[in-house]
């Protein structure tokens, strides 16, 4: 694509970025698809946030979104004409001046887990110690294997593996997008199939923001990816609706597919304690998850195989799968909705297929596992 803008006297773009290894990386990744899609030289502008000095569980210190303010503020002062994110750490609150104008092709979205000996998850010993500082993970872990103990961890990607080889702890789980890019995928002893072990929405994707009156956006938006647009904003849509931040226990994957059985087909996890999945089961049975996991008393209610919008769907589909904890991971519910590609084209399809998917983890009891309360997509988180 040619950019709209001349090039020849163009100063460079100023990309705005965390200083660390993974986030320079990112950026630069950013940086390269730029200048090969516009021809325009673009510097890295260096800019430390609250979650690079800050110490203390993400929790206790305003969730991921510790990550983004101070790229934000850089952003709105025009110390950078733009910046990137891990898209999992964007809060899903609009900021008045600011919009995301790329969504560059998405790395892998599975959570990897890097422990000593070479070590799978099945087969760390009883008791083990394994670090994460995510609640989602956290609840995945122990409702997997409630044997382990699992310790909050932070720190950069090498200082958690450091961890790992000192001993401190056993293992640790991570993002597979961060290792692979910053090239230690030689660590990873086990990795997580996204749809029985969904991840955090966005993982895997990058967020290019922008100010709302950019006169780059053109060049910007030329280098955004409609496949990663659809599945990690899709995904980010239902976060928004359920109003959940980083501090709830929920995991949300999407994954392009066929059009085959394209519909609503929602299957929730009856409670660990015996109570039905309000209004969603109709049928009861037992079913292995992708990752070896039992998902006891899985209730299946399937409706018609019609988009929200009521259109046939005979296109490529995007099936979502949403899961939401409980913090010990003893009781979960689950919910697999599949739409038409075509209806996520548009932040307004993105926002109905999200209502539907908040709705049935709601009837489904997700309000009673995590602290979640929708009030329509497009509302602050």
């Amino acid at each position: 694509m040619t950019s709209p803008h001349p090039v020849d006297s163009a100063p460079p773009l100023r990309l705005g970025t965390r200083a660390s290894l993974l986030a320079t990386t990112q950026s630069g990744h950013v940086a390269d698809a730029l200048r090969a899609a516009t021809g325009r030289e673009v510097d890295l502008v260096p800019i430390t946030t609250a979650g690079d000095v800050l110490t203390g569980p993400l929790t206790q210190l305003g969730g991921t979104g510790v990550f983004v303010a101070a790229l934000r503020e850089a952003l709105l002062r025009g110390e950078c004409d733009l910046v990137v994110h891990s898209m999992k750490d964007l809060p899903t609150a609009d900021v008045e001046g600011l919009a995301i104008g790329a969504v560059p092709p998405r790395a892998a979205v599975r959570d990897v887990l890097c422990a000593r000996d070479g070590l799978t998850l099945d087969e760390l010993p009883e008791g083990a110690v394994v670090g994460s500082g995510s609640p989602r993970r956290v609840a995945q872990l122990l409702r997997r294997r409630p044997d382990l103990q699992v310790r909050g961890i932070r720190g950069n990607v090498d200082t958690r593996l450091r961890k790992v080889d000192d001993g401190e702890f056993d293992g640790v789980v991570l993002a597979e997008a961060g290792l692979t890019r910053i090239g230690r995928t030689d660590r990873i002893t086990d990795r997580f199939d996204a749809e029985g072990w969904p991840t955090s929405a966005g993982q895997g994707a990058l967020a290019v923001e922008v100010r709302s009156d950019s006169p780059f956006a053109a060049d910007v938006a030329s280098i955004s990816d409609a496949d990663a647009e659809i599945t990690a904003l899709w995904e980010r849509a239902v976060l928004r609706v359920l109003e959940a931040g980083c501090a709830a226990p929920v995991g949300i994957s999407a994954r392009l597919g066929d059009a085959a059985g394209v519909g609503v087909s929602t299957r929730s996890a009856r409670s660990t304690t015996g109570g039905d999945a309000a209004g969603v089961g109709v049928s009861t049975r037992s079913a292995r998850s992708t990752t070896g996991g039992d998902a006891a008393g899985v209730g299946v209610s399937t409706r018609s195989a019609r988009s929200t919008t009521g259109e046939e769907t005979p296109d490529a589909a995007v099936t979502l799968v949403a899961e939401v904890y409980a913090l010990d991971g003893a009781r979960a519910v689950r919910v697999v909705h599949t739409e038409a590609r075509e209806a996520l084209t548009t932040a307004a399809g993105r926002d109905a297929a999200a209502a539907v998917v908040a709705a049935a983890l709601m009837d489904a009891g997700a309000a009673e596992l995590a602290d979640l309360g929708p009030r329509g997509a497009g509302e602050a988180s």
